[in-house]
C-alpha cells in the first residue's frame, strides 16, 4: 500500500540535503539581527570615539576653512586642496568606518560563514516576475516579515516615546541655556535615545533569527518519497543494488565450485570460517590458500568439501589467522608455517602419503 503521508515532510534533512540547500543559498539569515548590530554597534564607535572624531574634525575646519579663500586660487592648488581635505575627513571617519565594516564582515559569517556562490550574481527574470512568485509574495512567510515590520515601526515608537517624555522637563527649559550646552544636552538625548532603540531591535532581530532558523528546518525537512530518492541518489536503486550483490554471489560460489575440490584441507572455525589450503610438495614453496569464506560462504565451502571427500580440520586458531591475513592465491606466512604443517602432515598421514622429508630421511 502507497504511503498517504508521501507529501508530509516528517524527517529531518540529511548532511547531503543541508550541503545541497547551502550550495543554492538557502542559510539561515536575518536581515535584521545585521542592521540592529551595525546599528549598535555604530552608535557605541560614536560613543567611544567620539572625542577624537570631534578634535579632528575642528582641527580641519580651521585648516581648510580659515586663512586665506583657497577657492579662488588657481586650479591646481584647488584640486591639490580637495584632495588634502577628502584624505583628511577619510582618516578622521576611518576608525569608525572600519569599525562598521568589521561589525558588518562578522555578523554575516556568523550567521551564514564563508559562502561563495557566483551564480546567484546571473540574471534571473522569474525572481521579478510577479505571476511566478505569486505564492512567495503573499505567504506565510511574508506575513510574519509584515509583522515583524510594523512590530518594529511600534517598537522604535514606544521606546523613542517613553525616552524622549522622561526628558521632558529638561527640554522645557532648553531656552534659560547657552547654545553649548544645549547642542551638548540635545547629543546626548539623541545618543541615548537612538542607543536605546538600537538595542531593542537587537532584541527583536534576536527573535527574527531564530524565526528564520526554524523556518529554515522546516523548508528542509523532507517526506519519505524524498527520502528514499536520497538513498537512490547516494546508494543506488536499491533493486539494482540487490541484483548486483546477488551476481557477486553467485559469482564467489560458482569459483567455489571449481577451486575447493582442488585443495587438500579445510580449515575451519569451525562453523563461522572455512579456509581451503593447497600443498604441492614438489611445485610449491608453502602451502597456498585457495578459497575463504565466513558465514554463508563458509557453509558452502564446507558442503563442497564433503561432496568432494576434501578432508575437514578444526583448528580455530589458525583459521582466524588465515582469514585475518592471507588472501585468496597467496601463500601461508611464515609466522603459520609450523601450524599448517602440522595440519598437512596430518592430511597426509590419512591419506597414507609421505611429506618428500620423510621419504628422505626414510
Amino acid at each position: 500500500m502507497a504511503d498517504d503521508d508521501d507529501g508530509d515532510k516528517q524527517h529531518d534533512a540529511t548532511p547531503h540535503r543541508r550541503q545541497q540547500a547551502r550550495e543554492e543559498g538557502q542559510v539561515v539569515k536575518s536581515q535584521d539581527l545585521g542592521s540592529a548590530t551595525m546599528l549598535v554597534v555604530g552608535l557605541l564607535a560614536m560613543w567611544y570615539l567620539g572625542n577624537g572624531l570631534a578634535t579632528s574634525f575642528a582641527r580641519i575646519t580651521r585648516e581648510h576653512l580659515g586663512g586665506e579663500a583657497w577657492m579662488r586660487v588657481d586650479v591646481h592648488l584647488f584640486l591639490s586642496h580637495i584632495v588634502t581635505l577628502s584624505a583628511d575627513v577619510g582618516m578622521a571617519l576611518l576608525p569608525v568606518l572600519g569599525t562598521l565594516v568589521l561589525a558588518g564582515v562578522l555578523v554575516n559569517l556568523g550567521q551564514v560563514g564563508f559562502l561563495f556562490l557566483p551564480q546567484k550574481l546571473a540574471m534571473d527574470w522569474q525572481r521579478i516576475n510577479p505571476l511566478s512568485n505569486a505564492n512567495r509574495i503573499f505567504s506565510t512567510t511574508s506575513a510574519v516579515q509584515l509583522g515583524f515590520g510594523l512590530l518594529k515601526v511600534a517598537l522604535i515608537s514606544t521606546v523613542a516615546g517613553i525616552s524622549l517624555w522622561g526628558e521632558r522637563e529638561r527640554v522645557m527649559i532648553l531656552s534659560d541655556q547657552e547654545a553649548g550646552p544645549i547642542a551638548t544636552y540635545l547629543f546626548s538625548v539623541t545618543f541615548w535615545t537612538s542607543l536605546k532603540v538600537g538595542a531593542s531591535l537587537l532584541i527583536l532581530a534576536v527573535f527574527d533569527y531564530g524565526y528564520a532558523y526554524w523556518k529554515h528546518e522546516q523548508d528542509l525537512k523532507m517526506s519519505h518519497q524524498e527520502m528514499r530518492e536520497e538513498i537512490k541518489s547516494q546508494q543506488g536503486d536499491p533493486q539494482v543494488a540487490s541484483r548486483r550483490r546477488q551476481i557477486q554471489r553467485q559469482l564467489a560460489l560458482n569459483r567455489l565450485s571449481e577451486v575447493v575440490p582442488k585443495a587438500d584441507v579445510i580449515v575451519t572455525n569451525p562453523t563461522e570460517l572455512a579456509i581451503a589450503l593447497k600443498y604441492d610438495p614438489e611445485t610449491m614453496a608453502a602451502p597456498v590458500l585457495l578459497a575463504k569464506g565466513a558465514g554463508v560462504l563458509a557453509q558452502r565451502i564446507r558442503r563442497l568439501a564433503l561432496e568432494n571427500q576434501v578432508p575437514v580440520v578444526e583448528r580455530k586458531e589458525l583459521a582466524r589467522a588465515l582469514y585475518a591475513t592471507v588472501e585468496v592465491n597467496e601463500a601461508v606466512p611464515a609466522d603459520q608455517y609450523a601450524a599448517v604443517a602440522e595440519v598437512i602432515r596430518y592430511i597426509y598421514q590419512l591419506k597414507g602419503k609421505k611429506l618428500p622429508g620423510q621419504r628422505a630421511a626414510a
